[in-house]
């Protein structure tokens, strides 16, 4: 394993040790490739998955710009699947990735969408 994943790995688990989604606020995990990204609600107690977008979903796949406004697009999908499931709060999991670029533009576009956290 290279050392920048291993790095993000342990990032990772020290963040995991501190946060849990529950059935009212669940955890919003990221998860970054070279191409796409994709983002879960999870309820960590029941180990569920409420509701899932990423950019391969054919509505975002189908909009041209960068991955940047496509991860925002990502997060607004997201905050309305979750607004139909009755969900105004969540925690954000950034899985060990920086809170910057992509990542910062789910979180935007979610917050867009209506999501708190």
């Amino acid at each position: 394993m290279s050392t920048k994943v291993s790095r993000r790995e342990k990032i990772r688990y020290r963040i995991r040790k501190k946060i849990s989604g529950t059935a009212k606020a669940p955890r919003l995990s990221v998860f970054r490739s070279n191409s796409d990204i994709y983002v879960q609600l999870i309820d960590d107690t029941n180990g569920t998955t409420l509701a899932s977008a990423s950019s391969r979903d054919k509505d975002i796949k189908a909009q041209s710009g960068t991955k940047s406004e496509k991860s925002r697009l990502v997060g607004m999908a997201l905050a309305q699947k979750a607004t139909a499931l009755g969900l105004t709060t969540c925690i954000f999991d950034r899985s060990g990735y920086l809170y910057h670029g992509r990542i910062k533009s789910v979180a935007d576009g979610a917050r867009e969408g209506g999501l708190q956290f």
